[in-house]
């Protein structure tokens, strides 16, 4: 029981708001210490970890490209954009961008959208431009509401639109981990046809909420004329 002392000082660290890299990093090296492993196996478990794993710091890449972007008007261009389209609502917005970032997923595209290349840059200036266009000037809750239902979008279609995808590494672990575990034999593709009808789902759910939005920041804009 003394390895689950990892698990609390993860929960510790966040909650103190450390930095999270060096809390999971401690808390996995106390947890790998509590289990019997030395240093050295430590040390090759985590040399392991990221040579396996080393695709996802390939958006590092980008950030150079982006943060030129952003400093030469990309926002500003993005909203002007916004402003000449009168049908363009936030929600219309997030829920179309859900719908690609899902089709994509479902492709195995994971790295054409996400939040460094396209949420940061685009989508959410597009999403508040709309806002203020049609509401006005926007209160500091309606700015944060906004910005998090523009990472939602990504979010949510991201996860269950990849496993659709039958070489994503989810599906693949799916199927190693039962194979092994439990000694039955899975189809990768049956799992990715089972995944088609939980991302129709959970697309109809959260473009409903994302539609929604719309709805609470008229409703947030009349109750603060008010006042």
């Amino acid at each position: 029981m003394l390895v689950f002392i990892g698990v609390a000082l993860v929960v510790i660290g966040f909650a103190l708001r450390f930095n999270p890299m060096l809390v999971v990093l401690v808390s996995g090296i106390v947890t790998a210490l509590l289990g019997g492993l030395t240093p050295g196996a430590i040390l090759d478990g985590i040399g392991n970890g990221f040579a396996g794993s080393r695709g996802v710091t390939v958006y590092i890449v980008t950030l150079p490209v982006i943060g030129l972007l952003d400093r030469f008007g990309l926002q500003q261009q993005a909203g002007k954009l916004i402003g000449k389209l009168r049908a363009a609502t936030t929600g219309r917005i997030l829920a179309g961008y859900l719908l690609a970032r899902q089709g994509t997923a479902a492709l195995g595209l994971t790295g054409i959208f996400g939040p460094a290349q396209t949420l940061r840059p685009l989508i959410g200036p597009m999403a508040l431009a709309a806002a203020e266009r049609k509401y006005g000037e926007l209160t500091d809750r309606q700015i944060e509401r906004v910005k998090a239902y523009s990472a939602s979008a990504d979010t949510v279609g991201l996860f269950f639109g990849e496993d659709i995808f039958i070489a994503i590494g989810s599906v693949l672990l799916i199927t190693g981990f039962v194979g092994t575990t439990y000694g039955l034999q899975l189809d990768a593709l049956e799992i990715a046809r089972w995944a088609i009808p939980t991302a129709i789902c959970a697309y109809a759910i959260h473009a409903s909420r994302l539609l929604w939005l719309d709805s609470w920041l008229s409703r947030r804009t009349e109750a603060v004329a008010v006042r």
